[in-house]
């Protein structure tokens, strides 16, 4: 790897493709050392044999992860192995079963796949970051303590298989926010009666960046020349959202934290209702605050969310 550049605090999105191995913590580790991104944070932990997209948030971006939270749609591509049960519910942990899957055929396993869509309740994996009494499961789990039962309502929008080849399966699946893949694949193999594990995991989408936008992070660090150019605007991780530039005065308003309104001729879209979302922009483009649009004694007019000046 070459020697890395230090560069000013961006504020704005990096789309990391993970690798499989290492956490997400430990892949934005060295852009916090090496290239000087001090504030920093991401949107969506990925497990460490999971690879994908990371969404890194940089600067004022840090906070705009619940947003992006909520947003939330996911595509995962991954790859299970039938007739084993591990601790972890994946090929990282110890296996605690083996039964034969040898009688399972391919419209067994669409059946069970099909089964996932909808929205159910989910058991939370032991080995995982929910926490119980303030601890997280997985640190009970390591310290060999009973973790408790945990469930969860997820959503899952689109499932399907791509291939199989027992006692391996290929599946794609487009889910909300929070759900565990793993626990689809405990769940499967449950249903079949020969248990199932996880084995290799992609996350091909999170919600409003994919594959093609993503970077790896040898090449990341490799290019550092490069890294200011591959930060994306923070008004592009919010395409839902209204996009509303304002004038000097409008923006000093917001700086010293008032809302603005149709009296101090705010900008508001055709579309404008109470509950709209919009990122503020200043007079320069630069992005200023997260604001949501109300009525305030009967006017319309904008409302700081969240300011994004330093």
């Amino acid at each position: 790897m070459k020697k890395c550049s230090i560069w000013p605090q961006q504020d704005g999105i990096l789309v990391l493709n993970k690798p499989s191995g290492p956490s997400s913590a430990a892949c934005i580790a060295p852009i916090k050392r090496h290239l000087g991104q001090k504030k920093i944070g991401h949107a969506g932990t990925l497990d460490p044999m999971a690879s994908g997209v990371l969404i890194v948030l940089l600067g004022q971006a840090t906070k705009l992860s619940g947003h992006l939270m909520a947003a939330g749609k996911k595509i995962y591509a991954g790859t299970l192995r039938l007739g084993e049960t591990t601790d972890t519910w994946d090929s990282t942990g110890e296996v605690v079963a083996r039964r034969d899957a040898s009688g399972v055929s391919r419209e067994m396993l669409a059946a069970s796949v099909a089964s996932w869509i909808g929205e159910t309740r989910q058991e939370v994996p032991p080995y995982s970051a929910a926490k119980h009494q303030g601890k997280p499961l997985y640190a009970m789990a390591r310290k060999g303590l009973e973790t408790p039962v945990k469930t969860k309502t997820v959503l899952i929008s689109h499932a399907e298989i791509e291939w199989v080849d027992l006692p391996l399966c290929r599946f794609r699946v487009a889910c909300a926010s929070g759900t565990y893949i793993r626990s689809l694949a405990h769940s499967l193999g449950i249903r079949l009666g020969c248990g199932a594990a996880l084995t290799e995991l992609t996350r091909e989408y999170s919600h409003p960046f994919g594959l093609a936008d993503a970077v790896g992070l040898d090449e990341l660090l490799a290019e550092p020349q490069a890294f200011p150019a591959r930060v994306i605007p923070l008004e592009k991780a919010l395409p839902d959202w209204a996009v509303i530039r304002l004038r000097r005065d409008q923006a000093e308003k917001v700086r010293n934290g008032m809302r603005i309104s149709s009296e101090d001729d705010a900008p508001l879209p055709q579309d404008f209702a109470p509950g709209l979302k919009a990122l503020m922009l200043d007079e320069t483009g630069k992005a200023l605050a997260l604001m949501e649009g109300m009525l305030h004694a009967g006017k319309p007019c904008w409302s700081i969310m969240r300011g994004l000046w330093n």
